[in-house]
């Protein structure tokens, strides 16, 4: 009865969630409804299956408008109508066009025109909706002439005052004004909601023949009716027996140079093992494509690495999707696919940034037709968070934004502060809104190729990446049977890409970057782990990954594999991290801390859970779960479904078969809370693998050819740390940085021989067209020979010069700085920033100029314009020190001073805040001294609050070294900001 019901996938309009909208009509005895978000079809999948769930028969469509202006409702009266729907839809969202007044002549929906709107005659499949409001109007109306095809127009969008109160609020959010301002016509009427058929009828005036067109109209939609069921892209070779031969050859052609002739017997057995289950679960062409893939990326020579739980596969080894020798590693290819298992494993398959796009490119163009899309990237639904909320609706109740700071400070964590009326509210709502959806966004990398055309399923948006995206998300995708391929940017790629083109330029070497057997027992690199001196090479640089990989002196690979996935949050909450690096430097230990059942099925992680396979292992050895309950488990560790019934039931079963199987109860308890603390977060091993094998080709690079590999990094502005701390990375490893120069550098940094100059993009304000046009001129007219040359050749604004001049970038003319700037003021004011087009007679009226006595340029004045200009300073930042007379310890002395009280001054690299189970804030700095050695420091919550970090800057440091496992920490008592030196006060 009701065929315009909105859920909150009705951006910032609608408030229920698609299960609360259907609550809300089984309670009033609904049969059958319509959802028709607001130019959204993200709810629609999961509408179908719960409403089917609760028997109310479900009818799909689309409400199309224009802002809040409703412009027609579409209802699908069968998939094709669905289709028919998301072509206009996303036809009209795609290219910014307004949706027009009437719909196109569909032959598979129907459409219903909210009335009151100008007569106009209605085709067969054609309606007008008639809100009970407008019943008697519309009576005397010319519609009247066509009342068999009224319907009753029953919006359906909120429960109660307070949902209708969000929907204003969010209305406001929508138009970015205050809620005294918000208008009448931009926002829905309080009476749109659920009624029971007796309410229903009388709010139609009498007119029930209304009621019964509007049921006619729901019955005859029917979704699954001429249904195209889900089917990811098959037949890539025309049939699947061709698919699968095509597999099969490419497999052993790859096993044959991973290998070797003749296969050992064992890789063999594993590979046919591997092939048979793949066919049993029609998982070839999915493989297929992944080789594609990779296979288009070798061709063009872009550098990639396949991970996820896909690299436990020998196939996806011999295919080359990943460089992880499951065989080493001892990986167990059926934990990830077996025969209880729907969906394929996972493959991740990271690209530098800088081709990423064009690998995604090629599979748009492989892989639809000329006639329809079947390729699309998946969406996300980006959600109010409780920040968010807050800021939000403080700016719609009007107030300041200190109060809204500290309302979010009271959310946290609630004090002193007691908020009034108005920020009691803003608090209440943004409670309310919490984890709504606000809009859509694109996923990391997920791509569909889809054998049927993808709008069969959704309509599609097209952000400003320029690739079309769904409105479901990877849930829903998974649910309806989509299997996704993960495309994914990684800046550590485009380090190694790069590093290797450098090395090239700057030495004339070619490194084969693919010797990673060679890489493990280098001899520099396993120093460079055991002290943790890993910063730039990819996932190892972090402060944690350093302190950790120190800690457990990691020098060979498992070490390293291990490493990776012990860091990740799951293993650190269980507090097992602490415990896996006891046990690995205490071997005596470790049979003794481990439960025996534990340890003998985790020998290699000491008993202790790392991996997911662990887990796996976990719960079919040690609680006696079914392999088909292990992979719920599996699937539940991922965080997707960790709220779903079938979870829940893993979780008893857990418990029920671990206490038969005589389970000490506390001991099951224990266990479980390893397992549950994993969800969301444990990696595969195959996956820690392939991040270990990145890290390795990091750090030979790091190692061999460490001034060339931080010129990568810093090119690719991606890591842990600012881009400053690469370039003292870089200029410890001796290397001679220079600030940019006129003559010398190129938009990125460049270096040649030893000496580096930092490229011309690290000047924040400087335009990109001055940097194209000083580059063109340098390359077709040769080098600059002064300022005035300079001036001539390039046309460029005072402004533009000046920050050159301030950056020292014209040291190669024998003037002063000051004596450079006087001279650019008096040549542009009188001049033109025009370049002249004849070089003959640039210089022709400037004369030589006269510069009058000029003070001599302070050092200090020069870190500040690099401050300034670059946000950072080349040179030594304690140089700016009021005091420079400050006690302190070196950094390379700390460990002397274990237990011991001690002052240090340091310069701020970066803060970790983290809070403690009782919601205090406590952090984590990294800090540098003089000499350029690390400090770590740890600040506790009373030294939080009474001694906070303020920002950048060079600190006083005070505290106790204490030491565990080799490596020392400065727990802090107090920390101050010491003050620069200013020019005035001198």
């Amino acid at each position: 009865m009701f065929i315009n019901c909105h859920s909150y996938f009705s951006f910032k309009y609608g408030t229920l969630s698609v299960q609360q909208l259907i609550d809300q009509a089984r309670s009033k005895g609904v049969k059958a409804m319509a959802l028709t978000d607001i130019n959204c079809t993200a709810g629609t999948f999961t509408f179908l299956k719960e409403a089917k769930a609760v028997g109310i028969h479900p009818v799909v469509g689309i409400d199309f408008r224009n802002g809040i202006q409703q412009q027609f409702i579409g209802l699908a009266i069968n998939h094709h109508g669905f289709l028919e729907m998301n072509l206009h839809l996303s036809h009209h969202k795609r290219r910014n066009i307004a949706i027009p007044d009437l719909a196109p002549q569909w032959d598979n929906v129907a459409v219903v025109y909210p009335f009151p709107r100008p007569f106009h005659p209605l085709n067969k499949n054609e309606y007008l909706g008639i809100p009970p409001a407008q019943i008697k109007k519309a009576l005397r109306s010319p519609w009247t002439a066509l009342k068999e095809h009224w319907v009753l127009l029953q919006p359906a969008t909120f429960c109660s005052q307070q949902s209708f109160n969000i929907h204003r609020l969010l209305r406001c959010i929508d138009l970015n004004i205050l809620l005294s301002k918000l208008p009448k016509s931009e926002q829905a009427d309080v009476t749109d909601c659920f009624y029971s058929l007796g309410d229903l009828a009388g709010r139609c005036e009498q007119q029930y023949w209304l009621l019964q067109n509007t049921q006619e109209l729901l019955q005859s939609c029917d979704f699954y009716r001429d249904y195209q069921p889900v089917l990811n892209r098959k037949e890539i070779f025309g049939e699947n027996k061709k698919d699968f031969q095509v597999l099969r050859e490419e497999a052993y052609k790859g096993a044959e140079l991973r290998y070797g002739k003749p296969l050992p017997e064992g890789h063999f057995s594993r590979i046919e093992k591997e092939l048979d289950i793949i066919r049993l679960k029609d998982f070839v062409s999915y493989f297929l494509i992944n080789f594609d893939i990779v296979n288009y990326a070798r061709q063009r020579g872009f550098y990639y690495v396949g991970r996820g739980s896909g690299a436990n596969s020998i196939v996806a080894y011999c295919l080359f999707i990943t460089d992880v020798d499951p065989i080493e590693l001892d990986l167990y290819f059926e934990r990830f696919i077996n025969l209880y298992r729907s969906t394929p494993p996972d493959f991740d398959i990271d690209f530098s940034w800088k081709d990423r796009d064009e690998i995604i490119q090629y599979i748009f163009e492989k892989y639809n037709s000329d006639k329809a899309e079947h390729v699309c990237l998946l969406a996300t639904h980006n959600t109010f968070q409780i920040n968010s909320a807050i800021r939000e609706l403080g700016k719609v109740f009007g107030l300041p934004k200190t109060d809204i700071e500290a309302l979010i400070n009271h959310a946290a964590k609630p004090g002193k502060y007691i908020p009034d009326h108005i920020g009691q509210l803003v608090l209440k709502y943004s409670l309310l809104i919490q984890n709504m959806p606000n809009h859509l966004s694109i996923h990391a990398g997920g791509i569909l190729i889809s054998q049927h055309p993808i709008h069969y399923y959704t309509a599609t948006d097209l952000p400003p990446k320029g690739f079309p995206i769904t409105h479901f998300d990877m849930v829903t995708a998974e649910d309806i049977g989509f299997a996704k391929f993960d495309i994914l940017s990684q800046r550590g790629l485009g380090h190694i890409r790069d590093s290797l083109d450098i090395i090239y330029q700057n030495r004339g070497i070619a490194v084969d970057i693919h010797r990673i057997t060679d890489f493990k027992k280098d001899i520099k690199i396993k120093e460079l782990l055991r002290k943790g001196h890993t910063i730039g090479a990819f996932y190892v640089e972090s402060p944690a990954m350093r302190m950790l990989l120190a800690k457990l002196e990691v020098d060979e690979y498992l070490e390293l594999v291990a490493a990776s996935s012990i860091i990740r949050p799951g293993v650190a909450r269980s507090g097992m991290m602490r415990e896996y690096i006891l046990r690995h430097r205490m071997p005596e230990l470790r049979e003794l801390r481990a439960h025996p059942i534990l340890y003998d099925l985790m020998p290699e992680t000491y008993g202790i859970m790392v991996y997911q396979e662990d887990v796996i292992k976990v719960a079919h050895y040690f609680a006696g779960l079914s392999f088909d309950e292990a992979d719920v488990l599996r699937r539940g560790m991922s965080g997707k479904f960790r709220s779903k019934a079938e979870f829940q039931r893993v979780k008893e079963s857990f418990f029920k078969k671990s206490l038969e199987k005589g389970r000490d109860r506390k001991i099951t308890e224990e266990v479980w809370h390893q397992v549950e603390s994993f969800a969301g977060y444990s990696f595969a091993k195959g996956h820690s693998a392939s991040f270990a094998v990145e890290s390795y080709q990091s750090l030979y690079l790091k190692a061999h050819f460490p001034m060339e590999f931080m010129v990568g990094v810093i090119n690719n502005f991606g890591g842990f740390y600012r881009t400053e701390f690469y370039i003292k990375e870089l200029m410890a490893s001796g290397a001679d940085v220079q600030l940019p120069h006129i003559n010398e550098s190129g938009l990125y940094t460049c270096i040649k021989d030893t000496t580096v100059y930092l490229g011309f993009i690290h000047l924040k304000n400087l335009q990109n067209e001055v940097i194209k046009t000083i580059l063109s001129n340098r390359q077709h007219e040769g080098k600059f020979t002064d300022l005035k040359d300079f001036i001539s050749r390039v046309g460029i604004s005072l402004e533009q010069l000046l920050i050159l001049i301030r950056i020292d970038a014209f040291r190669f003319v024998p003037k002063s700085k000051h004596a450079l700037l006087w001279e650019a003021h008096f040549l542009l004011n009188k001049q033109k920033s025009t370049a002249t087009s004849n070089h003959l007679f640039r210089q022709i009226g400037f004369k030589e100029l006269p510069i009058p006595p000029l003070e001599n340029n302070d050092p200090r004045q020069d870190i500040l314009d690099q401050l300034e200009i670059m946000e950072f300073p080349l040179s030594d930042p304690f140089l700016l020190l009021k005091n420079k007379d400050v006690p302190s310890i070196r950094a390379k002395d700390i460990r002397q001073y274990t237990g011991k009280d001690i002052q240090i001054v340091g310069y701020l690299v970066t803060v970790k805040y983290t809070r403690t189970v009782k919601g205090d804030v406590m952090n984590f700095g990294t800090f540098l001294d003089q000499e350029g050695n690390w400090i770590d420091t740890v600040h506790f919550p009373p030294i939080v609050k009474k001694s906070p970090l303020t920002g950048r800057g060079i600190y006083l440091l005070k505290g106790k070294v204490v030491e565990e496992f080799n490596f020392p920490t400065l727990e802090i008592s107090s920390c101050e900001r010491l003050p620069y030196w200013n020019a005035a006060e001198d």
